[in-house]
């Protein structure tokens, strides 16, 4: 009888142990891969590049002293019950593939919450930064308030994949993977692709930028343009690859995205030389005093979008994380009420999944109707 109770306490472990060894071969491949000494190498002629690490425009000053925010504070906040979660469900239009058109309209959006977009430009469809679970690579941690509006088995046909960084809050593995054998190509910034590659997507659908350069092709261009952020999946490959905001530029039309950015002159430069912009999508959330240069405050974002020269503004970045310790519709009610006042920004506020076409498309403010029950 013991040895029957020995040998199943042994299976019992063993079976753990297999469980425990799978779990951490996922998370090691959740992590991604740094680029190659090759790489590195090729990267060391851009001016900003130095000592193995991309280099922010600016400095990315931290004063943990003047954070502000209600809830625990570090990283424990996020494993925990969030406070600053809605207290009733958001509102959103589902989608499935049957939702999109065979041909892609001359322009239309579909804002998927946080920052990942299906963008229609020109007959061509762009899926951007498109996370679709939590935004760790751990489960439980950096929880969502609301599931996306679209699985990712549901994603329509594909031109491009647009990642502007590699925070795990816009670089999904189990997404990547999910697309790995689709017939697209991924315009990435530089590094990027080293993830991209170990996930299994072949190195032929590709192409990674850097600041001032662009992927061009089917009469779209796809610009990299600086911001003020950073990049990293471990603790130890901070800024080992580049994080950027896109301009696409069709014929006719122009769209911009920012990626996560602190408010600098380069929003000023981008319009200059890119715009103006039919449609920006412009991140508004997870500022902070304790990190006044990584993300936009909400008078910043509205500045941005004059210096940019944007005909009309979608808020990204928000609405599905709790990035920075306040609730989860402060930002989208200060840039609402900051907007109305400015009188010469065009809000543009569409639930998550509803198909957006700028000057046709009629939105509400619609996290005023999440209420508590």
């Amino acid at each position: 009888m013991a040895g029957k109770v020995l040998r199943r306490s042994l299976a019992s472990l063993a079976g753990v142990a297999l469980l425990a060894a799978a779990a951490g071969c996922h998370l090691l491949q959740t992590l991604g891969e740094a680029p190659s000494e090759e790489e590195v190498a090729a990267y060391q002629k851009l001016p900003y590049f130095k000592d193995g690490r991309f280099q922010s425009p600016e400095p990315l000053p931290s004063y943990p002293e003047r954070s502000t925010g209600t809830g625990p504070s570090g990283w424990i906040r996020f494993a925990l019950p969030n406070p600053h979660a809605p207290d009733a469900p958001i509102p959103k239009v589902a989608l499935d593939v049957s939702s999109f058109a065979a041909v892609p309209a001359d322009l239309a959006v579909y804002w998927l919450g946080h920052s990942s977009l299906i963008v229609e430009l020109e007959g061509k469809r762009l899926l951007v930064d498109p996370v679709f679970g939590n935004a760790a690579p751990i489960p439980g941690i950096v929880r969502r308030f609301t599931d996306a509006p679209l699985e990712r088995d549901q994603i329509p046909p594909l031109d491009y994949v647009l990642i502007t960084h590699d925070h795990y809050d816009h670089l999904e593995y189990a997404t990547m993977r999910a697309l790995r054998d689709r017939d697209v190509r991924f315009v990435v910034p530089y590094g990027v692709g080293a993830h991209l590659r170990k996930w299994g997507i072949p190195a032929a659908r590709i192409h990674e930028v850097g600041w001032g350069e662009a992927f061009s092709a089917d009469d779209l261009t796809i610009a990299s343009e600086r911001t003020l952020h950073y990049s990293g999946r471990t603790f130890d490959n901070r800024n080992k690859s580049l994080w950027t905001s896109w301009a696409l530029k069709g014929r006719r039309l122009r769209v911009f995205i920012s990626g996560d950015s602190g408010y600098g002159e380069h929003f000023r430069e981008i319009g200059a030389k890119h715009g103006p912009f039919d449609l920006a999508f412009i991140e508004i959330d997870a500022w902070n005093p304790g990190w006044p240069k990584t993300h936009m405050f909400p008078e910043e974002v509205i500045r941005a979008c004059h210096d940019l020269g944007a005909r009309a503004l979608v808020p990204a970045h928000w609405g599905v994380f709790d990035l920075a310790r306040h609730p989860w519709d402060e930002s989208i009610r200060l840039i609402a009420d900051l907007a109305a006042k400015a009188g010469d920004v065009k809000l543009l506020t569409p639930l998550m999944g509803e198909r957006l076409i700028p000057n046709e498309t009629v939105t509400r403010a619609w996290w005023k109707t999440v209420e508590k029950e």
